[in-house]
């Protein structure tokens, strides 16, 4: 294959255009943190960590869109503003759990709600006919990787 040939195969409309949706979402989603002094990834993590006891590195790895080299850094930066802590695992020394603190608590309380009415303002201009078929054709590309 060429690179000429290469450019030009039948896919690479739906792959700019994920991609471009993609860019479109997570800018969407970032001004609606702008106003909370959080990034997008502080607030996954605290919207991960809300209403639970805590979880350790792994499970937020698992539960977040943040790679394992970045989440770290994340926790630091969460841990300095005072929303999250470190504690050991009851079960296992070697393991840190991650969760809430008070004020990370409060956070969550208050932002994830708000954050989730931002969304809803654009997600509900799709009827749920809309909804349900974008779901099953981005399911069906993911199943392919």
């Amino acid at each position: 294959m060429t690179p000429k040939s290469a450019a030009k195969q039948p896919f690479m409309p739906l792959m700019r255009e994920l991609v471009r949706t993609y860019q479109a979402f997570a800018d969407f989603d970032a001004r609606g943190h702008r106003d909370s002094g959080l990034t997008t990834g502080q607030a996954d993590v605290i919207f991960t960590l809300g209403n639970t006891e805590g979880m350790t590195f792994k499970e937020i790895g698992e539960r977040t869109l943040i790679t394992k080299g970045t989440l770290t850094g994340v926790i630091d930066r969460l841990e300095a503003k005072g929303l999250v802590e470190r504690v050991a695992h009851p079960g296992d020394r070697r393991c840190t759990r991650v969760r809430l603190t008070v004020t990370g608590q409060d956070c969550f309380e208050e932002r994830f709600p708000a954050h989730i009415a931002y969304l809803k303002s654009r997600f509900d201009r799709l009827g749920a006919k809309d909804r349900h078929a974008a779901l099953a054709a981005l399911r069906k590309l993911r199943e392919l990787f």
